[in-house]
């Protein structure tokens, strides 16, 4: 299965939980044949208790639930949770659970996000169902319906169905699961693809990154909450701005619940700067956001650019080009740049020792675990 284009969709964009998490809930409240649910992060409190209410309620009326979570992010989801689920009807399966097999496997991890109700309509981000997407983390969301949630459904059905997937649902409950993806008519039809990546063995999210980048006209804005980048995105960046492109990058300022990987990435601030990239750090809270504008072309989804993302985990991201969704998601960047404090080249050359310090540190680490095999 390859991503491909597809015409006749409709993308809503839901910034911020307060407008995602309640159009998830109506979806679900409103399921009448199936609900498949991918996560990386579910940890029992307020909103996995909410989410769990939610999907025993639909199992009793007859639909098939089937909640896929990652053997590692789901570690704080307790035992008792557990079981409730699956006295309540939800089929349950884990992805990779952790093992005393090789060092390389147990780092692989599911880290997408995905919600489809009656395979008509999907939701895709940077969430999980953990109380930090209440109230103290930024997270944006699209609502995706029309062709394309048909090729997020096979997605869900591979790795439902893997030999690294284990648990008490049965594997065989995604075979012929039925779509409804009519295309939108008139305005609301939109063309977009599903991308994902496989570690090093599958990484179309960064390829079609890369292509967009090097095709960029006039702007390139990029949000990630864990900016470690590898040295041919820096370079790509990096020449865009000396071309005159207008490159952004909305990045979490001092609160971050990975400070570590916030001074890796860092490091790199200098000669972006240099080459003409603005930076751009977000104040309000912990921005963990993952989506990027190039010219009209937009990716939202569950890929930072970090090497964890572009070299371990699963993704996946829901591309669209489609130029009334740009200019949405243009605003969007606008707000939260005008939310953000802009590092200053002058002032970032001046920075104290301590601070270097912190960059070389937590850069030098996280180079030995980009050359992990």
């Amino acid at each position: 299965m390859h991503g491909i284009w597809r015409e006749g969709n409709h993308f809503e964009l839901l910034p911020e939980a307060s407008r995602f998490l309640p159009a998830m809930f109506e979806a679900l409240e409103r399921a009448e044949s199936s609900i498949l649910i991918e996560l990386y992060l579910m940890e029992s409190g307020r909103l996995a208790s909410a989410l769990i209410g939610a999907l025993i309620k639909a199992a009793e009326r007859g639909v098939t639930v089937m909640l896929m979570l990652d053997g590692y992010g789901a570690m704080g989801l307790s035992s008792e949770d557990r079981q409730r689920l699956e006295a309540g009807g939800v089929a349950l399966r884990f992805f990779n659970p952790l093992g005393l097999h090789s060092l390389a496997r147990n780092l692989t991890r599911d880290h997408r996000k995905l919600v489809v109700v009656d395979g008509r309509v999907a939701f895709t981000g940077g969430f999980g169902a953990v109380d930090e997407f209440l109230d103290a983390w930024y997270e944006v969301a699209m609502r995706i319906e029309g062709p394309v949630v048909a090729d997020w459904v096979r997605l869900f059905c591979r790795l439902w169905d893997s030999p690294l997937t284990r648990g008490s649902g049965a594997s065989e409950l995604v075979h012929g699961l039925s779509t409804e993806t009519h295309q939108a008519e008139g305005y609301r039809g939109m063309t977009g693809r599903v991308v994902w990546g496989q570690g090093y063995r599958y990484q179309a999210i960064r390829h079609s990154l890369h292509r967009q980048i090097n095709g960029a006209r006039h702007r390139i804005w990029i949000c990630t909450p864990y900016f470690a980048p590898t040295f041919s995105l820096r370079l790509r960046l990096a020449r865009a701005a000396r071309r005159g492109v207008d490159v952004r990058l909305l990045l979490p300022g001092d609160i971050h619940d990975h400070p570590g990987v916030r001074y890796a990435g860092q490091r790199f601030y200098g000669r972006l700067l240099k080459a003409g990239v603005r930076i751009h750090e977000f104040q309000p809270n912990f921005i963990h956001a993952k989506f990027s504008l190039i010219d009209d072309w937009v990716t939202l989804g569950s890929c930072n650019f970090d090497h964890w993302s572009l070299h371990w985990n699963l993704e996946a991201n829901q591309e669209v080009v489609d130029r009334r969704l740009a200019g949405e998601v243009a605003e969007l960047f606008k707000r939260n740049f005008a939310a953000s404090h802009e590092i200053d080249p002058q002032v970032w050359s001046r920075r104290p020792r301590w601070q270097r310090l912190k960059e070389w540190l937590y850069g030098s680490l996280d180079g030995m675990l980009s050359r992990l095999r």
